[in-house]
């Protein structure tokens, strides 16, 4: 088990290495290539595995009671971090997106590059098929909320607005963003019952396959371009809650409605996955702590190799 983690995690800091390397080059130097490769990632790529995620997905035959029981507690875990910080930000002026990048941070799991390999390498196909449901979905609750989030927060931040333009910009900066438009666009396709015909499958598959890579070099440069001097604690007290307080209130919540066995063990593990990189992906949209972000990724995804299969046998061990 630990050696499946091990190897995959291995792979994983490979990229990113090669992302922190080109950073220290003139080829990919500065703030002006970290931010193209992010408008890559986040305008192309990741619409187009967005899209084409809620455009094909069996909406019947998710299993309800597992994405219940994972995205419950996990949405109550980012509200309540997005508060606890907002209230902070009152008595420290911090940034208006702050709260709900760190909201996301704590509650954002890597499901795809790191939870996939990892899922079916321990549990196989029984196993991928619960992960796969709740990745079906993740990226549609998850980053739809945050956007809600932040940009109600940053129409709230101008000058004295009322009460109905700060609900029309947030509602136009919401639809119109490039994570929230193409999973709203994706499920009407879907409801419509409408095929994707072979070669638009085709383009927008090849697109998605570019999320993982290219998110990973970014990691790399945005190490090798914020660093991580005075980002220390925050990164450590993500990690933590990511880690250790994420997985734990999912696994009361399965232990509450009588989850056992494999789906249980799959989705606390879903739960205790380290930070996924679009955290960073959002707190570069918005500017806002970039560095923090990158550098709890890095503390998150190292310290799995020890919290991953500790939660795997606390699990298997509760009958």
């Amino acid at each position: 088990m630990t050696t499946v983690i091990i190897s995959r995690l291995a792979a994983i800091f490979a990229v990113v290495a090669v992302g922190y390397g080109f950073g220290h080059t003139k080829l990919l130097r500065g703030e002006q290539a970290l931010q193209a490769l992010t408008n890559v990632a986040f305008y192309i790529l990741t619409p187009a595995l967005l899209f084409r995620l809620t455009a094909t997905i069996d909406l019947a035959d998710l299993p309800w009671q597992v994405i219940l029981v994972y995205f419950g507690p996990t949405v109550a875990l980012l509200f309540a971090v997005y508060f606890w910080q907002r209230l902070r930000r009152r008595r420290t002026d911090g940034p208006v997106a702050g709260p709900g990048i760190r909201a996301i941070s704590v509650t954002f799991s890597n499901s795809v590059q790191l939870g996939i390999p990892v899922v079916v390498g321990i549990f196989g196909d029984e196993g991928l098929t619960v992960h796969v449901a709740i990745v079906s979905v993740h990226a549609l609750t998850l980053l739809t909320i945050l956007t809600v989030l932040v940009e109600l927060d940053l129409a709230r931040d101008g000058e004295r607005p009322s009460v109905l333009s700060t609900a029309l910009t947030t509602a136009r900066r919401t639809v119109l963003h490039p994570v929230v438009a193409p999973v709203i666009v994706g499920l009407l396709w879907n409801l419509a019952g409408l095929p994707l015909p072979k070669p638009a499958d085709d383009i927008l598959q090849t697109l998605g396959q570019g999320v993982v890579p290219v998110c990973l070099v970014l990691i790399g440069l945005s190490l090798a371009f914020y660093g991580v001097t005075g980002v220390g604690w925050p990164a450590l007290y993500l990690s933590a809650a990511k880690l250790l307080l994420m997985p734990a209130v999912v696994l009361a919540a399965g232990l509450a409605v009588g989850l056992r066995g494999t789906p249980l063990t799959v989705t606390v593990l879903f739960a205790a996955l380290p930070i996924g990189s679009n955290a960073l992906l959002f707190a570069q949209r918005y500017r806002t702590l970039e560095a923090e972000t990158t550098a709890a990724i890095v503390a998150s995804t190292l310290a799995f190799v020890v919290t991953g299969p500790a939660w795997i046998l606390a699990v298997q061990h509760i009958r």
